[in-house]
């Protein structure tokens, strides 16, 4: 059974009540705190991008086609098409040299408020570059291209690159193919759902490489969660929960559509993720900030700059507090 993370007071009146799951993990996978049900399944939706991007970065696409870090940062980004996602982006699509037709996602404009403000003022219109999984979209192209497999259906579930992708996600999150429920992603793309531990396990191996059996796979999720580091903007942008963690060269951190979140620490070797059950985003930087809290994690900056970027007040559309958002859940141990 899921549990109440978050209370949301208004005039002293409970508003609303968001409930759900954490699962923390250790470096064996073992389940080892939680609050609600670890196991709890759940689509991973945008989280499993670091993930995704694993085939062709070990394969040689970085090599093949001359990409950079920021390159890398961008392909496992939920991007808010800000000046320098879509700049980022724009060198990517002329690099791999794929037409931006062939991207299954949908034309769209950017998350970005101010983004799409200013392309709309110079009388721009949607692009599927601007669609916010488009890096995952073009490292696929990418990928099939270097192979030589078909672009048409890059995002089919039995393409031989999203067979790969499954093929590696099961190991990483030790689970079998079978134990994974494939459904269609808001983009287009083959989205996973498992339990929260499992997703937890893949977290704490993608900031621990070196407890990844597979050398060719350690050495890909090396570089990815380098670059995620060194271009934390990239990967989120102004603002957003991912990008303040990465700023955090001990956090690996990666959101997901419909309230699912994962991270993991590095030294500590942990792997930790949640669950929104109502699907709600808005919560995620208080739990972040309370799981850290309850870790007693030694970075405070970290804790503060979340604090400071996600407050327990509750504002209205003018500016003035309203309300408390209030972390009810307590971590217990397994």
């Amino acid at each position: 059974m899921d549990t109440v993370l978050v209370k949301e007071f208004r005039a002293n009146q409970l508003e609303c009540i968001h409930r759900g799951s954490i699962c923390i993990v250790n470096n064996e996978g073992k389940v080892i705190q939680y609050a609600g049900d670890p196991h709890y399944i759940a689509f991973t939706r945008s989280s499993a991008k670091p993930i995704q991007a694993i085939p062709g970065v070990r394969a040689g696409i970085i090599e093949h086609y001359g990409l950079s870090e920021a390159d890398i940062a961008v392909m496992v980004a939920s991007h808010r098409g800000e000046e320098d996602h879509m700049g980022t982006l724009n060198e990517m699509l002329q690099k791999i040299g794929v037409d931006e037709q062939k991207l299954v996602c949908a034309p769209s404009l950017p998350l970005n408020q101010e983004a799409t403000i200013n392309i709309l003022r110079h009388g721009g219109d949607r692009r599927r570059l601007y669609h916010n999984c488009s890096g995952k979209h073009l490292g696929a192209l990418a990928y099939s291209q270097m192979k030589g497999y078909s672009l048409e259906d890059y995002a089919d579930p039995q393409h031989p690159v999203q067979q790969e992708i499954v093929q590696t996600l099961a190991q990483l999150a030790n689970l079998s193919q079978d134990d994974i429920t494939i459904g269609v992603d808001g983009c287009g793309f083959p989205v996973f759902a498992l339990p929260l531990s499992a997703l937890a396990t893949a977290y704490m191996k993608l900031a621990n490489p070196q407890l990844i059996q597979d050398q060719a796979t350690a050495a890909a999720v090396a570089t990815i969660t380098k670059a995620m580091n060194k271009h934390p903007r990239l990967v989120a942008g102004t603002g957003m929960v991912d990008s303040i963690l990465l700023e955090d060269d001990n956090i690996v951190a990666k959101g997901g559509f419909k309230g699912v979140y994962a991270f993991a620490l590095k030294k500590e070797q942990l792997g930790i993720t949640f669950k929104i059950a109502d699907g709600s985003e808005e919560e995620w930087g208080l739990v972040v900030t309370s799981i850290l809290e309850q870790l007693q994690y030694d970075r405070p900056k970290t804790i503060q700059k979340l604090k400071q970027a996600f407050p327990n007040s509750i504002y209205n559309d003018a500016g003035n507090e309203v309300g408390t958002s209030i972390c009810e859940f307590k971590l217990e141990r397994h």
